[in-house]
């Protein structure tokens, strides 16, 4: 770095500090660290130009002992504990943003990338970032990672979650300053140090259960640039083990991420409809003529080509994209559940703790 900034009353002596915010994550943590440490290169080592912090979110299983096995062996690595949770207090942390805060404070880094425990980062992949974010001079880098999924219902919902995710956040809208929509990952968030302070980092946002796309918004209101993309070559992640976390997880999320998620469950059961009774339709109703069949057959290669052509933009393989029709009833099921949860009983769980979000 050409020059010292301080903020938080530290003083940023490094170019980059990477914070891993880890709850009970002994099945995935080893893998990211592992890629993580692996990022030094001449001139970028750890230690040196970057360092790497691991919050102990209150986790009751190995995480601990796997990040301290890490710290043990490498220099640059610190072990932090986040402070206890007030889950009565409304309006107050949740866990990600109390362990994300809890080590924005003591990091020394001129830019902050704040990246889950289930992520894998590919050799490069941090200092590359960094000479993006200068490239476009951008304040907020975040990278939309590959999604790695396993079991029917995860290869048939995820493709649609993120189909959707990509209509409703488009990246070219979300990297124009002159548009107002914002959007974040937090499974890689980089955020210059002194932009995330001027706004007042994960305290500001600290009770958002998506508190990576108001993080987001306050970067560019502030204003500043964001810059968001898909990029596959820089890291993946998987999300979910079982159907069960998955479940869970979208509940958490789905009514929040989308404006009209009532209506968006009734498109998509009207899109099954459309899939599968338009050519029984056409070859079930024996009164109709032969051009009416092709009208009706035409009608339906329409929904073939406008379904399978919003899909694809998941980025996710052909093979998910092709089942993920089938994928529909689990997904209303999620987007309805989820406002259940939002809207009536006003509280969601994630990871063993029940929040009243306000936001």
């Amino acid at each position: 770095m050409s020059e010292r900034v301080q903020s938080a009353g530290v003083t940023a002596i490094m170019e980059l500090s990477v914070i891993v915010p880890a709850r009970n994550e002994e099945r995935s943590l080893g893998e990211c660290l592992a890629s993580l440490v692996q990022q030094s290169e001449p001139g970028f080592e750890l230690g040196k130009q970057w360092e790497l912090i691991v919050v102990d979110d209150d986790s009751t299983d190995g995480t601990r002992k796997i990040a301290e096995a890490i710290a043990a062996s490498q220099a640059g690595v610190t072990i932090l504990t986040a402070p206890p949770l007030d889950l009565s207090e409304r309006g107050g942390f949740t866990g990600k943003t109390n362990a994300c805060w809890t080590a924005a404070q003591v990091a020394q880094g001129g830019h902050l990338l704040f990246t889950d425990a289930d992520t894998v980062h590919e050799p490069g992949d941090l200092s590359r970032a960094l000479r993006e974010a200068e490239r476009h001079n951008a304040a907020l880098l975040s990278y939309s990672p590959r999604q790695i999924v396993s079991g029917f219902w995860q290869h048939a919902v995820m493709p649609l979650v993120f189909s959707e995710l990509a209509s409703v956040y488009a990246m070219k809208k979300i990297n124009d300053p002159d548009q107002s929509i914002a959007a974040a990952n937090g499974q890689f968030l980089m955020v210059e140090r002194a932009a995330y302070f001027a706004v007042g980092g994960h305290r500001a946002v600290s009770d958002a259960v998506l508190e990576d796309v108001e993080l987001a918004y306050n970067i560019k209101r502030k204003p500043a640039a964001i810059r968001f993309r898909y990029a596959p070559e820089a890291l993946h992640t998987r999300m979910y083990r079982t159907t069960t976390e998955m479940v869970e997880g979208w509940t958490k999320n789905l009514a929040l991420l989308f404006p009209k998620p009532v209506a968006l469950a009734l498109w998509r059961v009207l899109d099954v409809i459309l899939f599968f009774g338009l050519p029984l339709a056409a070859f079930g109703i024996w009164w109709l003529v032969p051009w009416q069949r092709w009208v009706i057959l035409l009608i339906w290669a329409r929904t073939l080509w406008r379904f399978y052509a919003r899909v694809a933009r998941s980025h996710f393989p052909a093979a998910d994209i092709a089942i993920s029709v089938l994928g529909i009833p689990m997904f209303v099921y999620l987007l309805l559940r989820s406002v259940y949860y939002r809207r009536v009983k006003k509280s969601v769980v994630w990871k063993g703790r029940s929040y009243n979000p306000v936001r």
